[in-house]
């Protein structure tokens, strides 16, 4: 019954965007504390949060981790992805596990298992360990979504390359990595907001000057429920839209869903 599926679909929608409007519609309310429905309008906690030292902070060392994240993801994605499937590697499944793996163990046990080595190297807290550490966790997404455009391209382009006497790495350069790029571009971009939102894994790992903006959000509604984190929280609702926003400008959402 067609009408019973749309209800379906509209009630799981509603379930993921109905907490994000509660927030965004909490972050104008005039009380002290966060009310739902607000009691009267007004954007004075804007300001605030967006001054705040922890709120800055948390930006600016979540923008580097992420950058950090998506930075080594991508030599990382790109010659997994194409040597997994383009060369001829022994033990190529048990690689392909291993790969994978992050995406299977619980984001608790890698944030511990992590914790132990960093402990040792003198990394906890080092905000750009942790960005190496969100590239460790979410190095599947990079590397399916390069698959997908290795699986897409053409040999023959390569093959004509190297026909017309171009070398190895030529060929890899000019025909291979570009051919490649709409994959390099989404996977990137979704390593960015990956890194951006991961909460789990950071708060094992930074320090009070470290804290990422997902840590320094939860660190700051357990001491308070000012509306000020309600407007935060807004402002990275809106951020992460317009990652979303470009990945669809660049690569295009359906094509990338395929």
């Amino acid at each position: 019954m067609p009408w019973l599926r749309r209800i379906l679909i509209a009630g799981i929608v509603a379930l993921f965007i109905l907490p994000n409007i509660i927030i965004v519609t909490a972050s104008f309310t005039e009380s002290e504390v966060i009310t739902f429905p607000p009691r009267g309008l007004t954007l004075k906690w804007y300001p605030e949060a967006l001054t705040s030292d922890w709120f800055l902070k948390g930006l600016v060392n979540s923008l580097i981790a992420a950058g950090f994240c998506t930075l080594l993801s991508i030599p990382v994605g790109v010659f997994a992805a194409y040597a997994l499937l383009r060369m001829r590697i022994r033990f190529r499944d048990i690689i392909q596990v291993y790969l994978l793996l992050p995406f299977t163990v619980p984001l608790i046990v890698q944030g511990v298992s992590l914790l132990f080595v960093y402990a040792r190297t003198g990394l906890v807290g080092n905000i750009l360990g942790v960005g190496f550490a969100l590239m460790e966790i979410n190095i599947p997404f990079m590397i399916w979504s390069v698959t997908s455009a290795v699986n897409a391209m053409d040999p023959n382009l390569e093959n004509a390359s190297k026909s017309l006497g171009a070398e190895e790495i030529q060929t890899f350069l000019y025909v291979t990595l570009p051919s490649l790029m709409p994959g390099v571009l989404s996977g990137a971009l979704l390593m960015f907001i990956l890194g951006l939102n991961e909460f789990i894994t950071s708060l094992i790992l930074v320090t009070i000057d470290t804290q990422t903006l997902p840590v320094a959000l939860y660190t700051k509604i357990r001491t308070t429920i000012s509306p000020s984190i309600a407007a935060a929280s807004t402002v990275y609702i809106l951020l992460a839209l317009v990652t979303i926003y470009v990945l669809d400008k660049v690569v295009g959402l359906k094509n990338y869903l395929r």
